[in-house]
């Protein structure tokens, strides 16, 4: 089969499996810098990066200042929210496969809010998904509540980012569109950079510089805020963003699976029937009604 044809087929997945890396290498470098700090460094680096590039390709800059807040607001909330949300909650000891399960909700979230929005009402399917969903969501906090390993901020948090990342993609849809792709990556980073930055002066725990810290800030700079979000974007051009969508549920599964593998973090029956019970319940809401 030509490549052609064999990377559009590949592409879904490798991004799902691009993006369950990212709670991996994040709790990998959480122990040596606060999540903000960590976070607000790792923008930084992408925006030094991303902006030669930018300008070596020649991409024009846009002149639309209401379609640059628009983009920046989205990335308030897609990077500065979700991700802030992310670090915190695995800085507070939240595993990384409840926050990945957790933020695995964002399309359900996304079409239920949708709906509301577009005054419409959501198929029968659609609330059967939500009560899976949540439904697994519980199994697995039932497995872990009173084990100690975590506070209710912690899972507050992790709520924070999926909400963060739900209202951002909804904004984005709907007031994000038209500039180029890797400009709006750049705007949405210094956007979620100059938010955090304030914040990230709050923090007193200093950042430890070992070769772990290094190689988990590399990852999460180059492969998941750089290939990841470019791949998506490509998906999204090749008229794959639906195939993302539909797979986006793996991604829980995928991380508690790694998690297990390389965190030691426990992966029970209970859990694995929970992480089923959301994975069913989103492939409920974004598969569309022909399958």
């Amino acid at each position: 089969m030509p490549a052609s044809r064999v990377l559009p087929r590949l592409a879904p997945f490798l991004f799902v499996l691009l993006w369950s890396t990212g709670f991996i290498f994040t709790k990998l470098g959480m122990p040596f810098a606060p999540p903000l700090t960590f976070l607000v460094i790792r923008f930084v680096l992408v925006v030094t990066l991303l902006t030669p590039f930018i300008l070596l390709a020649g991409v024009p800059w846009p002149r639309d200042w209401k379609m640059v807040a628009h983009v920046a607001v989205a990335g308030v909330l897609l990077h500065a929210t979700y991700l802030g949300g992310v670090f915190s909650a695995i800085d507070h000891h939240v595993p990384a496969g409840l926050v990945a399960l957790v933020a695995g909700l964002q399309p359900l979230v996304v079409n239920l809010i949708g709906a509301g929005l577009l005054k419409e009402r959501p198929p029968a399917r659609h609330w059967l998904g939500l009560a899976l969903g949540l439904a697994g969501v519980l199994l697995v906090l039932s497995s872990k509540w009173g084990s100690g390993q975590f506070s209710l901020l912690g899972f507050a948090l992790t709520v924070m980012a999926m909400l963060g990342m739900s209202v951002g993609t909804l904004y984005q849809k709907h007031f994000g569109g038209g500039l180029d792709f890797r400009i709006t990556t750049l705007i949405q980073y210094l956007a979620a950079t100059l938010v955090l930055l304030p914040l990230s002066l709050l923090e007193t725990r200093p950042v430890v510089w070992t070769m772990q810290f290094g190689l988990a800030m590399a990852w999460l700079v180059l492969v998941l805020s750089l290939a990841a979000i470019f791949l998506l974007f490509w998906l999204i051009r090749q008229g794959e963003a639906s195939k993302v969508s539909s797979l986006f549920y793996l991604v829980p599964p995928t991380t508690a699976v790694m998690a297990s593998l390389i965190l030691d973090e426990p992966l029970t029956a209970l859990m694995l029937l929970g992480i089923g019970l959301a994975a069913a319940g989103v492939a409920l809401v974004v598969m569309p009604s022909s399958r």
